[in-house]
């Protein structure tokens, strides 16, 4: 695996890691309630489609294994760009569905290649 392509995988689980670590302990209203824990928590969404849209420039292969990876860009873009129709239900939603699944991915992408 290219060391870029290992450091694009790196970024999206420091970044998950992070989220979870920003939202451990709390419920929904809490986060709801902290403008503080939700910008941190979208800015690391932002980050992780960032690094989901870099891979897709430099290894199709891999950026193809994370089947939701266009989805998250998409959101992404709905954060940096229509980030007034974003709403907590929404990312919270994301947080604890969709997040510890692409975290295990990302782990086992790089750890195949070890």
């Amino acid at each position: 695996m290219k060391s870029d392509v290992r450091t694009l995988l790196f970024d999206i689980l420091e970044s998950s890691v992070f989220i979870e670590e920003f939202i451990a302990g709390s419920d929904f209203a809490e986060y709801s309630g902290s403008a503080k824990t939700k910008a941190a928590v979208e800015r690391h969404f932002i980050n992780i489609g960032e690094a989901l849209n870099r891979l897709k420039q430099v290894d199709d292969l891999t950026f193809d294994q994370i089947a939701q990876a266009p989805q998250i860009i998409g959101f992404r873009n709905v954060l940096v760009h229509g980030y007034d129709a974003v709403s907590d239900e929404l990312v919270w939603g994301i947080v604890i569905e969709k997040l510890p699944a692409l975290k295990k991915l990302c782990e086992i992408l790089m750890s195949s290649d070890e």
